[in-house]
């Protein structure tokens, strides 16, 4: 017995394998492609309409619009301060147009994000085959390299934003599944047993306690998702996703240092935006609903 190679697969086996898998794949793109393409197409429509409001808007109008959004998350003059210092800096090195471009992508993936990921966390932690059977999935997700993503929706989608938007989500969806399934399940027992004796339903106990109480545990899943997002628009740029991360691969190939690092600290600028605003938020959360549990 030979214990110094390992049993392998044969090579003509693995290769015909191999080519048995990726032909059924490819038989699956022709047949299903184009359906899959017309389910995709309003996604497609809502991140093309945001980039173009973005872009097209006085940046006078976007930069105020920002400002605000970023105020009435996080209620810190400090916060809306460097938000405005930052947006200022990036247009003026001529970053503007590829940061409106990056904002509107995150902003797409994150909606998508949540739209299916608190969903998923609330089937979690009602249920403990859902969570046994969805958790192994979660973590494939997590540690599966990020550019393996990029085939499977590159072969089915091709080139362009629609693929882009895919693998951004498929990665960055997780936290949000996890932390909405940890906040329900950490909700006290005695505060649930309350509910149930003054007769709320299964329903009125999720909508009117569990989430609520939840839901500044959610907001750090919807802050990690976005700087998920983020982390992957280097990568989306490589299957033809415009924005920040195209001049960080271009520096990337062409060597250009000063190009990479001046993208990359507007990708780490609007990074630094999105977690102090959402954490800000998820702390006047949590102070809101101590007041009015305390």
């Amino acid at each position: 017995m030979d214990l110094v190679d390992f049993p392998a697969m044969g090579r003509s086996d693995l290769r015909e394998m191999r080519i048995a898998i990726d032909g059924a794949f490819r038989e699956f793109t022709r047949a299903y492609g184009e359906t899959l393409e017309n389910i995709f197409h309003p996604i497609q429509l809502l991140l093309v309409f945001i980039e173009d409001l973005l872009i097209d808007s006085p940046w006078i109008l976007v930069l105020a619009a920002l400002a605000g959004l970023v105020w009435a998350l996080g209620r810190n003059l400090k916060i809306v301060g460097g938000t405005v210092l930052a947006l200022l800096a990036i247009g003026y090195f001529g970053m503007w147009e590829d940061t409106m471009r990056t904002i509107a992508m995150v902003a797409v993936c994150t909606l998508i994000a949540v739209v299916i990921g608190i969903p998923t966390g609330i089937l979690m932690a009602r249920s403990d085959r859902a969570n046994a059977t969805i958790t192994p999935i979660l973590d494939m997700m997590q540690t599966m390299p990020s550019f393996v993503y990029l085939i499977p929706v590159v072969m089915i989608f091709g080139l362009g934003k629609v693929p882009g938007v895919i693998a951004v989500v498929i990665y960055a969806v997780p936290p949000i599944i996890r932390l909405t399934n940890l906040g329900i399940r950490q909700v006290p027992a005695d505060v649930l047993e309350a509910a149930e004796a003054f007769g709320s339903s299964a329903r009125q106990k999720l909508t009117d306690v569990q989430l609520p109480l939840a839901l500044p545990t959610i907001m750090a899943g919807v802050n990690q998702t976005i700087m998920m997002s983020l982390a992957m628009v280097v990568v989306a740029s490589m299957i033809g996703v415009r924005g920040l991360g195209q001049p960080v691969l271009q520096a990337i190939n062409n060597q250009y240092f000063t190009l990479g690092v001046m993208n990359g600290l507007a990708i780490v600028a609007i990074a630094i935006i999105f977690d102090r605003a959402t954490q800000a938020y998820g702390k006047r959360l949590q102070k809101h609903l101590e007041a009015v549990h305390g």
